[in-house]
């Protein structure tokens, strides 16, 4: 197969992945940004997190609410629980870096809040003690996953929201997660701004 066949098969193997995901994923979605929206609307925040570029998803999100994401609208509560090093550090160095999530959602998260948990496999050790962490604060999870959600499928209560991509491969589920994430901007900006119900 020559680098142009490979290169084509990437964008048809991704554009098959996402309508796949479409019919999958488009309702949950929608549940996920109502959650969201509700949330801010009644003062709390969204926090995120994930590893590696899961990390770098969490902080997108967060910089596309704090700051903007297409329109213009006053700021929005947000934070990725990815970008502190020394606390990061700091956690993973004195305990564990399983906790190096939990510990932050544990000290700031309010009843109210939601944390939004990446992870494409859903087996991340230091997502999964976030979730936990999150559900011991009453704080509502939106779990970003793919591979059938791994271990994250069965700690999330009723009334959390799963946004799993129907996909095995890493990169197939990371390309539909950034997309989500822009569906979630989007239909936050929609509700926020009176553009749609």
């Amino acid at each position: 197969m020559s680098l142009a066949d490979r290169i084509e098969q990437q964008f048809i193997h991704s554009v098959a992945t996402k309508q796949a995901a479409l019919s999958a994923m488009a309702a949950p979605i929608e549940a996920a940004v109502r959650l969201m929206v509700a949330s801010l609307q009644a003062g709390g925040k969204i926090m995120a997190c994930g590893n590696g570029g899961s990390a770098a998803d969490s902080q997108h999100f967060s910089a596309e609410l704090l700051n903007r994401f297409e329109k213009e609208r006053p700021p929005l509560a947000a934070m990725a629980l990815t970008t502190d090093t020394s606390t990061l550090t700091s956690i993973a160095n004195d305990y564990r870096y399983e906790e190096v999530f939990s510990k932050q959602v544990t000290a700031l998260g309010r009843a109210g809040d939601v944390l939004l948990a990446i992870s494409t496999s859903g087996n991340s050790p230091n997502v999964i003690e976030a979730i936990h962490a999150a559900h011991a604060k009453d704080v509502r999870v939106v779990a970003l996953t793919g591979k059938g959600g791994g271990k994250m499928t069965e700690l999330l209560a009723a009334d959390d929201i799963h946004l799993c991509v129907p996909a095995e491969r890493t990169a197939r589920i990371q390309e539909v997660h950034l997309l989500a994430i822009h569906c979630l901007c989007d239909g936050i900006d929609a509700l926020i701004l009176g553009e749609t119900t």
